[in-house]
C-alpha cells in the first residue's frame, strides 16, 4: 500500500500543495496514510480489530486495493476505517478481507473473548493467517506498478519538484498477482464450508421450520457460510420407505466425492420406525451426526452397542418434548400417586416411555394419546375411570388442555376423587375451561431474562419462531451449534476436507469408516460460548445423558365459574433425568386425587349385605376393610358384580364375576366370602386367609314331629281303641250274666258262702269295676265264685296282660323314634337314597365341585378301560388287571346326574322354598348343598333348618386383588397385624355370637332327653278330668242320697203322728244263735238300744 500510494498520481502526497492549500484536492482531508509501510502493516492489523483503522490512502489505486475490504468488514458492527484508494491495494488485501471473514465472523457471533478463539484454531492455521498476513501487507505496499503508460502523472498545480527517495520496487506480473492470491484464497476457503444433510419426519413440523430459519439466518447473516445443504423427509411410520429415501439422497450426495460430499448429519426425527431407519443409517455410515431423537440411554435401537470410535461422533440430544414426561415421574414419586392416566398430544411421543417412564415406581398408569373431538376424549375419560383411574396428567398445548378440561367438566370429574396434572411447553399460556370449581396443577417452562443487547438480538429471532418456543429454540440452536462444531474440525483439520464415504449398497456390516473425531467435545466447546435462543444445553459423557436445560414452574391453578381466580406458584423442577421436584408450597400435596381403590362383591350374609334403605354396604368384610384402612389409609367404593358370581373358568378360558372385574382391571379388590382356589392363584393375587377354612355341607329342613297332650292315645289306632273298649263292655255284661244265672255264684247261693272273709255280689256296677281295675296294677280284688265267671276274668286278664304291654312297648318306642329320626346325617347317606332330591346352585363353587368330581372319575374310568382293554399288554398284565370289584367309584358321577335330574337352584330363596316345600315343590324334600359358611348363617336365621353332616373340601377366604398388585404385601401386613390384635376373632363373635338377625331357636331335643310333656301331658289331663268327674259323681251322689231319703220319711210316718216326723226307721239285723236251747241275738247291746230311743228319733 505504500508502495502504491507513493506511485500514483492521485496519493495525497501528489495533490498536496503547501502554498495553495486552499485550492488543492485533499486540502480538507486529514493527515495523510499509507505512505510508509508502517502505516500499511497497522491498517491490516488494526482492520480485524474494533477498532478504527483510520483514513484511507487518497489515491484512486489505494481505494481500490481496500474496496473489497471495506465492503466486506460493512457485514460486521465494526468501523474498518480508511482502506487504500488504488486497485492494487485492494487486491492486496483481498486474500487478508476473505480469511477475516472466514476466520472471524462465525466465531464473533459465538465466541466471547479472544482465549477461546485461540482455542478454535491450531497453531498450524495461526502460522498459516501470518503468512498470509504478511503477503498481503506485502503485496499492498509494495503493489504492481502501473506500466501502461511510462510517464508520471503531473499534479494538477505546479509546484517545485521534489526530490523523492528511490526505493525497491517489487516488480510482479499483475496476472500472476491475481492468480496467486486467487489460489491461495481458494485454497483456504474450501476448507471452511461445511456440507450439511438434514433428516426430519414429515409431521415434525416445528422442526423443519426451526431448522429452515436456521440456514436462512446463517446464510444471511454469514454469506459463503455453508456449503451445500441435502434435505431429506421422510415417513416416521414407515421404516423401508424411510430408509430407500435417506440412501437415495446419500447416494447423490457423496456421487461427485471430493470437497462437495457431505460432512454432517442433522437427525432431527423423534422416535417411530423412520427414526429407527435414521440411526441405523448413520451408524452404517459413519457419518458425523446430530441427533435430536427422543429416548434416554439404550431407547435409540441402532445405536446401543457402538465402539469408541462411533461414540465419539454419533450424538443424540433430548429435547424438551422428550424430557418433559420426567416430571411425571417425578410428581408421582413426591406426591405418592397410586394410580395415572397419561394423556398427551402431537407435540409429544411416548411410544417409547410405556415401560420405562414409571418404571419401579408404585403407580398404576394408562398412556394413551388424547383424542382429537371432545366427544371422543369423554369416552376416553370414562374408560380411564372404569379402570380406576382417578389422576389425570396432559402433556399438551393450549388448545388440548382446554378440550381436555371441558369433558372433565361435563362428566363431573372434579371434587376431592379426581386430581388434575397439566404440564405444558408453552410459556405464556394458562389454562381455560368452563370449569365450576377446578384446581389444577400446572407446570410450565420458565421465560429466558432478557437483558443484553446480545439476547435482545434473541429475543427478535424468538418473535420468528413457532410455538411452543422452547421446542423451535432447541432445533434452532441444534442446527447452528452443529454447523459451527463441524466448521471448527474443518478448520483445525480434525475432519478431512475430502472425507472418505460408503453408500449403502456397498454396506457389508465390516466397513463402516473410522473416523478418529471427537464430535462431542467440538460440541460441548462450541456451545460454552454460544448465547442459547431459549435454552442451554446440558451435556453428559454419553448419548442419553445430553438434553435441553431449562426449569419448569409448578402453579396450583384454581379456576372458578370459568374464571382463574388464583395462580399460586408451589415449586419447580429443573429439567433433567431423575431431578427430584423442588416443592415449596405444601398445599400441592393435598391436590392429588385421594387413594381410592374400587371394590368389587358379592352379596353373601353375613360377609357382605347392602341396606337398600340408606344405600350402604355392611358385614363382615366390610368391618375387615374398614380395619384394614387403619394400617393402610385409603378410601373405597363398592359396586356388586353384574352376573352376581364369584367367578368360574369356562371352556373357552375366560373368567367370569369378580374374577373377570379383576382381570380386566375394571376393579382393585374382590371382597367377599371368596374362596382360594389353585386356577384363581394363576391371574390374580389373594392375601393371606381372613378366615377359617371352610367347606361344603347339607341343610335340611328341620325334622319338626307333631306334638299332643293325647299323644300316648296315638300309639294305638282308634279301631284298636274301640275294639279294646268294645271288649271291655262286653266282658262286663258276660260276667254280670254269669254271676247271676250262675247256680254257684254268690248272690245265688248265699249260704253256701256265708262263712268266706270275702262275699262280693257281681252286680252290674262291679262288673265294670272288676273288668277296669283288672287292667292295673292293684288288681280287680275278689274273682267270681263261679267257674264260669273266673273263667271270664281270666280271660280277660290275659287280654288286658296282652293290651298293657303292647301299648307300653309301643309307646316309649313311638316317643322316642319321633324325636331320632333323621333321614340323613352324612353326603353318604345323601348319595345313597333317592326319596330326598339334593342339588347346589347352579354354577357355584359347590356346582363346580361336583361337576369336576363327576369328570374327575370318568377319566379315570376311560383311563382304566384303555388298560383293560389295551391289546399290547402280555397274558400277565392283564390278569393284573383283572377284578371282580368296579375299581372306579362312580359316587359323584351318580350325585351330579341326581342333582341334573332334580334341577339347579337359581339362586338361594329357590333353594329355602325346595327345602321348605312351598309352591309347586310340596312333595319333594330337598337337601341344600352350598357352602357351610351360608348354611350356618341360614341355620341361624332359621329355625326350621338344620345342618346335616360334617364339612367336606375345605379351603380358606381370602381378599383377592390385581395380579402384581402392591396391595398384596400391605394388605398381608395389616390382616397379620389384626390376627395378633385377635380383632378377627371379635369380628366373628359379632356377626356371628351377636348378630342381631340371629333367631332364639327352641333347642332341639336329643336322644338323651326325656319325653316332654307336649306328648305325656294328657296324663295329667285325664287325672285332672277324672278329678272334676269324681267330684261332680259326689256331689250327684249326694243329692240323690238327700233327695231319695225325704222320700222314705214321708212314706213311713203318717200326718197324726207330728212327734215322729223326721224319724228314719232303721232295721237292725243282728244274727240269732241257740244257744243251750235258747235264741240268742248276737251283738245286741242293751245300752245301744236305750241310746237310740233317748234320741226320740228312730223306731224299731
Amino acid at each position: 500500500m505504500n508502495r502504491f500510494s507513493s506511485r500514483s498520481s492521485y496519493t495525497f502526497e501528489n495533490h498536496f500543495d503547501s502554498t495553495k492549500s486552499a485550492s488543492g484536492k485533499y486540502m480538507d482531508e486529514p493527515s495523510p496514510r499509507f505512505a510508509s509501510l508502517r502505516e500499511c502493516f497497522w491498517f491490516c492489523l488494526m482492520s480485524i480489530t474494533p477498532q478504527s483503522c483510520g483514513l484511507i490512502p487518497k489515491n484512486l489505486s489505494s481505494k481500490l486495493a481496500v474496496a473489497v475490504w471495506t465492503g466486506l468488514m460493512s457485514i460486521t458492527p465494526q468501523s474498518c476505517g480508511l482502506i487504500p484508494k488504488n486497485l492494487s491495494s485492494k487486491l492486496a488485501v483481498a486474500v487478508w478481507v476473505d480469511l477475516r471473514i472466514r476466520r472471524s465472523v462465525l466465531f464473533e457471533a459465538y465466541l466471547e473473548d479472544a482465549h477461546s478463539f485461540a482455542i478454535m484454531i491450531s497453531g498450524r492455521r495461526v502460522a498459516k493467517i501470518c503468512i498470509l498476513y504478511v503477503l498481503s501487507v506485502t503485496f499492498a505496499a509494495y503493489g504492481v506498478e502501473d506500466t501502461s503508460n511510462g510517464d508520471k502523472q503531473k499534479p494538477a498545480r505546479s509546484r517545485p519538484a521534489v526530490e523523492r527517495p528511490k526505493v525497491l520496487r517489487l516488480k510482479i506480473n499483475r496476472l500472476t498477482c491475481f492468480c496467486l492470491l486467487f489460489f491461495l484464497a481458494c485454497h483456504v476457503g474450501a476448507m471452511l464450508f461445511p456440507q450439511l444433510v438434514i433428516i426430519n419426519g414429515e409431521k415434525n413440523e416445528v422442526g423443519n421450520a426451526s431448522v429452515t430459519s436456521a440456514l436462512k439466518a446463517l446464510k444471511e447473516k454469514y454469506p459463503g457460510h455453508l456449503g451445500n445443504v441435502w434435505s431429506v423427509q421422510i415417513n416416521e411410520n414407515d421404516s423401508s420407505e424411510s430408509l430407500e429415501t435417506i440412501c437415495n439422497t446419500w447416494s447423490s450426495a457423496i456421487s461427485k466425492g471430493g470437497a462437495t460430499v457431505p460432512d454432517l448429519i442433522l437427525d432431527m426425527t423423534m422416535a417411530n420406525l423412520g427414526a429407527e431407519a435414521s440411526s441405523s443409517f448413520t451408524a452404517a455410515m459413519g457419518v458425523p451426526t446430530l441427533s435430536a431423537q427422543f429416548g434416554q440411554e439404550g431407547d435409540i435401537r441402532y445405536w446401543r452397542d457402538l465402539n469408541l470410535d462411533q461414540k465419539d461422533y454419533l450424538i443424540q440430544v433430548m429435547p424438551p418434548s422428550d424430557l418433559l414426561p420426567e416430571a411425571i415421574r417425578q410428581l408421582a414419586i413426591q406426591m405418592n400417586i397410586t394410580n395415572a392416566g397419561i394423556l398427551y398430544d402431537k407435540n409429544f411421543v411416548m411410544n417409547h416411555k410405556y415401560k420405562s417412564l414409571l418404571l419401579n415406581v408404585p403407580t398404576r398408569h394408562v398412556i394413551n394419546s388424547l383424542q382429537d373431538m371432545i366427544d371422543n376424549v369423554k369416552e376416553q375419560l370414562s374408560k380411564l375411570r372404569d379402570l380406576d383411574v382417578v389422576n389425570y396428567f396432559l402433556l399438551g398445548d393450549e388448545n388440548t388442555i382446554g378440550m381436555l378440561l371441558d369433558a372433565g367438566e361435563s362428566l363431573s370429574f372434579t371434587g376431592r376423587k379426581y386430581g388434575w396434572f397439566i404440564l405444558t411447553l408453552d410459556e405464556e399460556s394458562w389454562p381455560s375451561c368452563a370449569c365450576e370449581n377446578t384446581t389444577i396443577l400446572f407446570m410450565k417452562p420458565e421465560p429466558p431474562v432478557v437483558s443484553d443487547e446480545k439476547n435482545q438480538a434473541e429475543f427478535v429471532v424468538r418473535d420468528t419462531l413457532q410455538k411452543p418456543l422452547i421446542t423451535s429454540a432447541f432445533y434452532y440452536d441444534l442446527t447452528l451449534l452443529g454447523i459451527s462444531a463441524m466448521k471448527s474440525a474443518l478448520d483445525n483439520g480434525d475432519w478431512p476436507l475430502k472425507p472418505h464415504h460408503i453408500d449403502c449398497n456397498s454396506y457389508d456390516e465390516t466397513n463402516t469408516p473410522t473416523r478418529g473425531l471427537d464430535f462431542l467435545a467440538k460440541l460441548m466447546a462450541v456451545s460454552k460460548n454460544m448465547t442459547p435462543t431459549y435454552a442451554n444445553i446440558t451435556w453428559g459423557r454419553k448419548n442419553g445423558e445430553h438434553h435441553a436445560d431449562f426449569k419448569m414452574i409448578v402453579y396450583m391453578v384454581n379456576i372458578e365459574k370459568e374464571k382463574i381466580t388464583s395462580k399460586e406458584e408451589s415449586g419447580e423442577w429443573q429439567a433433567g433425568i431423575e431431578v427430584p421436584l423442588q416443592v415449596t408450597n405444601d398445599k400441592i400435596m393435598n391436590n392429588t386425587a385421594v387413594t381410592s381403590y374400587r371394590v368389587v362383591a358379592v352379596q353373601h350374609p353375613p360377609f357382605m349385605m347392602y341396606n337398600n334403605r340408606t344405600g350402604t354396604w355392611y358385614g363382615f368384610c366390610i368391618d375387615l376393610l374398614d380395619a384394614i384402612r387403619e394400617t393402610v389409609p385409603f378410601e373405597y367404593e363398592v359396586r356388586e358384580v353384574e352376573d352376581h358370581e364369584y367367578g368360574s373358568l369356562s371352556e373357552n378360558g375366560s373368567w367370569t364375576g369378580m374374577m373377570r372385574e379383576l382381570i380386566d382391571k375394571r376393579a382393585d379388590i374382590a371382597l367377599s366370602s371368596f374362596w382360594v382356589m389353585a386356577e384363581r392363584e394363576k391371574v390374580i393375587d389373594f392375601t393371606v386367609p381372613f378366615y377359617d377354612l371352610v367347606g361344603l355341607t347339607i341343610v335340611m329342613q328341620k325334622t319338626n314331629p307333631t306334638t299332643s297332650l293325647f299323644k300316648f292315645l296315638t300309639v294305638l289306632e282308634n279301631e284298636v281303641w274301640l275294639c279294646i273298649l268294645a271288649a271291655y263292655f262286653f266282658t262286663s255284661f258276660l260276667m254280670w250274666l254269669f254271676d247271676r244265672w250262675s247256680p254257684y255264684s254268690y248272690q245265688n247261693n248265699r249260704d253256701k258262702y256265708k262263712d268266706d272273709d270275702e262275699k262280693r255280689e257281681f252286680n252290674i256296677r262291679e262288673c265294670f269295676w272288676f273288668c277296669m281295675t283288672s287292667l292295673t296294677p292293684q288288681g280287680g280284688g275278689e274273682a267270681p265264685k263261679n267257674l264260669s265267671g273266673r273263667l271270664v276274668a281270666a280271660t280277660w286278664w290275659l287280654f288286658g296282660f296282652i293290651i298293657i304291654a303292647s301299648y307300653t312297648a309301643n309307646l316309649a318306642a313311638f316317643l322316642t323314634v319321633s324325636r331320632l329320626e333323621i333321614p340323613i346325617e352324612t353326603l353318604e347317606d345323601l348319595s345313597k337314597q333317592y326319596k330326598i332330591q339334593y342339588a347346589p346352585i347352579a354354577n357355584s363353587p359347590a356346582y363346580v365341585y361336583f361337576q369336576r368330581m363327576a369328570d374327575i372319575e370318568t377319566r379315570f374310568y376311560e383311563i382304566w378301560k384303555d388298560m383293560s382293554l389295551n391289546d399290547s399288554l402280555s397274558d400277565v398284565e392283564r390278569a393284573k388287571l383283572a377284578v371282580w370289584d368296579y375299581p372306579v367309584s362312580d359316587k359323584y358321577t351318580k350325585m351330579f346326574q341326581a342333582m341334573k335330574e332334580a334341577g339347579f337352584p337359581a339362586d338361594i330363596d329357590e333353594a329355602l322354598r325346595r327345602i321348605r316345600q312351598e309352591d309347586q315343590y310340596a312333595n319333594n324334600e330337598f337337601a341344600f348343598i352350598e357352602d357351610a359358611s351360608t348354611i350356618k348363617y341360614l341355620v341361624m336365621t332359621n329355625c326350621d333348618l338344620t345342618q346335616v353332616g360334617e364339612e367336606f373340601s375345605r379351603k380358606p377366604y381370602a381378599i383377592a386383588v390385581q395380579q402384581g398388585s402392591p396391595l398384596k404385601d400391605q394388605f398381608n401386613n395389616a390382616i397379620l397385624i389384626l390376627l395378633n390384635k385377635r380383632r378377627l376373632e371379635k369380628l366373628k363373635d359379632k356377626w356371628w355370637k351377636q348378630n342381631p338377625m340371629k333367631k332364639n331357636c327352641e333347642l332341639e331335643n336329643n336322644q338323651s332327653d326325656g319325653i316332654s310333656i307336649q306328648n305325656i301331658g294328657g296324663v295329667f289331663l285325664v287325672i285332672f278330668v277324672g278329678i272334676i268327674f269324681a267330684c261332680f259323681t259326689l256331689a250327684f251322689e249326694y243329692w240323690y242320697y238327700r233327695h231319695r231319703a225325704k222320700v222314705s220319711v214321708h212314706q213311713v210316718t203318717p200326718p197324726k203322728m207330728k212327734m215322729a216326723k223326721g224319724i228314719k226307721s232303721i232295721r237292725l239285723h243282728y244274727p240269732v244263735h241257740k244257744v243251750n236251747g235258747r235264741k240268742v241275738v248276737s251283738g245286741w247291746n242293751p245300752k245301744l238300744l236305750l241310746c237310740l230311743l233317748s234320741k226320740k228319733r228312730f223306731t224299731i
